[in-house]
């Protein structure tokens, strides 16, 4: 029987994911902000000049490697919490509160949007710098399988993390205030716009709890020849540790966003929606 009921989450979550998906598709002010993000890290590579330092690998591919691992992370570490507060502000949680299995299902749909999302983003990033800055590309069918399963596994990472931090997060307009701090500071310290070994002993190690750092790493290894290595920190991919990271973020992650969304759902009645109604229109009004 519970068998059955997970099949059912499953088949639900990824028929509203594939909607979903659909809605993007046909929004062109969400598909312009995944293209801005694509044509910023271009740019950025395209004045990088110099190599990694020890190595003979160029700068710029370090970068286009690092923010190939940050576009992956903000897709949902920042831009999913967001419409997880948006549509909970606009009564989607109340619905599914009354719907049987509709956390999971909803859960299940915000991961087929955002690996879908990656994975488009993530293939026009790679394809446009190995065309317009000469980027760099996986050797080999071993290259090709490691960057497939970083991607997977640093998706499952941060997906789960993002829903757990939009459920608890408040209004809209604070979410982004309180998300991009913490993620920039991230961007700068786990080695992704330069090698990590630029940075102090002590911002390494409290990089290498977050998943953006391996995420990056793993990404590296699959992207940039061995000889790039020798800027690491431990002077090798460590893609068993890479691994094990990422899949201890995924468990926390889903311990995490399960509950969390439920304690949401559970808060939201028809009162506390119709009052946040009438301070948006309030809102509006005044500053009109």
């Amino acid at each position: 029987m519970k068998g059955t009921h997970m099949t059912g989450y499953w088949r639900a979550g990824l028929q509203r994911g594939g909607i979903e998906l659909r809605q993007l598709l046909r929004s062109p002010k969400e598909l312009s902000g995944h293209l801005t993000n694509v044509f910023v890290a271009l740019v950025v590579a395209a004045f990088v000049g110099d190599e990694v330092p020890g190595t003979r690998t160029p700068m710029a591919h370090l970068v286009l490697a690092g923010f190939a691992a940050y576009l992956l992370f903000q897709i949902g570490l920042v831009n999913l919490p967001q419409v997880l507060v948006t549509e909970r502000e606009e009564g989607a949680l109340l619905r599914l509160r009354a719907t049987p299995g509709g956390i999971p299902a909803y859960l299940v749909a915000k991961c087929v949007l955002v690996l879908v999302t990656a994975l488009g983003t993530l293939a026009l990033l790679l394809l446009a710098a190995a065309v317009f800055v000469d980027g760099p590309l996986p050797r080999g069918p071993a290259g090709w399988l490691t960057l497939l399963w970083v991607t997977a596994l640093g998706l499952l990472a941060v997906v789960p993390l993002g829903a757990a931090i939009g459920a608890v997060l408040p209004n809209p307009r604070e979410a982004l205030a309180l998300i991009m701090l913490p993620v920039m500071g991230l961007l700068v310290t786990s080695g992704t716009v330069f090698p990590i070994t630029a940075l102090p002993v002590p911002v390494q190690q409290v990089a290498s709890v977050f998943p953006l750092k391996w995420m990056a790493q793993g990404l590296r290894s699959a992207l940039l020849p061995d000889a790039a290595r020798a800027a690491e920190a431990a002077g090798s991919w460590e893609l068993p540790t890479v691994a094990l990271v990422l899949a201890a973020w995924t468990a926390l992650g889903f311990l995490l966003a399960v509950p969390l969304l439920r304690r949401a759902a559970r808060r939201e009645s028809g009162s506390r929606l119709s009052a946040r109604h009438r301070r948006a229109e309030q809102s509006g009004a005044l500053s009109g």
